[in-house]
C-alpha cells in the first residue's frame, strides 16, 4: 500500500495514521524517554499510545490512581516492576499489565539493564500530563512527589 493509499479518505472514509519507528513526539522525563505514537488527535481522543525507554534503575511515580481512564503497559524488553497496592509483580518482555480507574499503581525498573514498555491510554487524557511534565522539568524544576502528584490532579488522578 502506498503512502498516497494510506491517507486518502476516500477509499475507506478515514485518514489511517502510520507512525515510523524514527518518528512520533519525544518526551524526555529525567531518565525516561517516552515516544508520543497517538496523542489522540487521531483517535477522536478515545487513545493515547507511547512508547518509554526507562533507565536502569528508574524510580517512578508516586502510586496513584486514575478516576477516568484506563491504563495499559505491555513489556517489550528488560524488566519492570508494578506495585498495586502493597503487592509488587515484576512484569518481564510480552507481559500485560492492565490498571482500571480506580486502581492504586506504580512502576519502575529496579533492574540494571533499560526496559521498554508500550502504554495506552483510554481516552487520551493522560498523554498531555506527560508534556506538563517536560514543562516543568525544561523550567529547572525538580519533580519531587508532591509536584509531581500536584501536575496529576490536573488530569483526574489522585494519591493512592
Amino acid at each position: 500500500m502506498t503512502d498516497e493509499t494510506m491517507n486518502d479518505k476516500t477509499n475507506y472514509g478515514a485518514t489511517v495514521s502510520v507512525v515510523g519507528p524514527d518518528e512520533g513526539e519525544t518526551i524526555m522525563l529525567g531518565a525516561t524517554r517516552m515516544r508520543v505514537l497517538e496523542d489522540g488527535s487521531n483517535t477522536g481522543h478515545r487513545l493515547g499510545v507511547a512508547e518509554s525507554v526507562l533507565a536502569p534503575y528508574t524510580p517512578g511515580p508516586p502510586q496513584h490512581r486514575h478516576a477516568q481512564h484506563d491504563e495499559g503497559f505491555y513489556i517489550i524488553s528488560g524488566t519492570v516492576r508494578f506495585t498495586v497496592g502493597d503487592t509488587d509483580y515484576d512484569a518481564t518482555a510480552g507481559t500485560l499489565v492492565m490498571v482500571p480507574p480506580g486502581a492504586p499503581h506504580t512502576f519502575a525498573n529496579i533492574t540494571s539493564q533499560p526496559a521498554v514498555m508500550l502504554s495506552t491510554f483510554t481516552p487520551d487524557l493522560y498523554v498531555q500530563y506527560f508534556r506538563d511534565l517536560q514543562d516543568m522539568i525544561a523550567d529547572g524544576r525538580e519533580l519531587a512527589p508532591q509536584v509531581n502528584m500536584d501536575v496529576m490532579s490536573r488530569y483526574a488522578t489522585g494519591s493512592a
